[in-house]
């Protein structure tokens, strides 16, 4: 099975939500644990056992991991690894972006088969212009993996790029919208290129109608978007967004079954 189609057989099963890993620091505090690798590696770890064959997806944040060197990137590998051998969805956020071989490169460490650190799928980011990506967009089809591309973040730094308009009069989310769905076209029931659309940014301004792949929509919960919020972004496109929530469900540790019982919550709210 493609990428696409696995994540919409997760979503049917679980239900539309990716939690987090986010080893913040602050978290490991919270959770009483030092801010080392020793405590990276129980955070992580309990996060696997927690959400592990219970959610649709698992999004570990590489930045987290990457702070600790080769030891944190080792962790990062067996959460990978872990996840992925207990059937759960994994999304890498690396956000990775960049042009010819260094792109195949990042593409190589993210989206081939035998690489430790590939997962299901991988963040990418297309400010280089959405045709550097092909080395990642070909390794995926490839190997059967996914990946989400930035096209409108809700971050208040984004928008003065993203929802500039171009010569063509599109913005240029919108640009970035159209080339995957290009990507896309044919797929069902979901392509296996998606796009990251920030849960909080108000006033979508764009048209995914035709995208016929997934959306990660981060900011649920913590950042303050409700599911009345997501309807009111997404309208008709909610079938294919997939909401994210990392503190909001991760300040329920360090217990594992408060962790999968927060987790849950979270999904339900989502079908009200």
């Amino acid at each position: 099975m493609r990428f696409g189609q696995r994540l919409a057989a997760a979503v049917a099963e679980h239900g539309p939500l990716c939690v987090g890993i986010d080893p913040h620091p602050a978290l490991l505090d919270a959770w009483g644990l030092p801010r080392d690798v020793s405590g990276l590696e129980r955070f992580a770890l309990t996060c696997v056992e927690a959400f592990g064959g219970h959610v649709a997806a698992v999004k570990p944040q590489a930045a987290f991991f990457e702070a600790h060197g080769s030891r944190g990137v080792a962790v990062l590998e067996r959460v990978v690894a872990d996840l992925r051998g207990s059937g759960t969805l994994v999304l890498v956020d690396a956000k990775r972006g960049d042009i010819g071989s260094t792109m195949a490169a990042y593409a190589a460490a993210y989206l081939t088969e035998g690489s430790p650190l590939a997962g299901d799928a991988v963040t990418l980011s297309p400010y280089l212009g959405f045709g550097s990506l092909d080395p990642a967009l070909e390794a995926a089809r490839a190997s059967g993996r996914g990946v989400f591309v930035l096209a409108l973040t809700s971050n208040p730094e984004g928008s003065s790029v993203q929802r500039a308009v171009g010569s063509d009069g599109r913005s240029v989310a919108q640009s970035i919208i159209d080339e995957a769905a290009r990507r896309n076209a044919g797929a069902d029931p979901l392509g296996d290129v998606g796009l990251v659309v920030g849960a909080t940014v108000g006033d979508l301004g764009v048209d995914l109608s035709h995208l016929r792949g997934p959306v990660l929509a981060p900011g649920f919960g913590a950042q303050g978007a409700t599911a009345a919020d997501l309807r009111a972004v997404f309208g008709r496109e909610l079938p294919g967004v997939l909401p994210t929530s990392s503190r909001d469900v991760l300040r329920h540790g360090p217990g594992s079954a408060a962790l999968r019982s927060a987790a849950a919550s979270a999904r339900d709210s989502l079908a009200l």
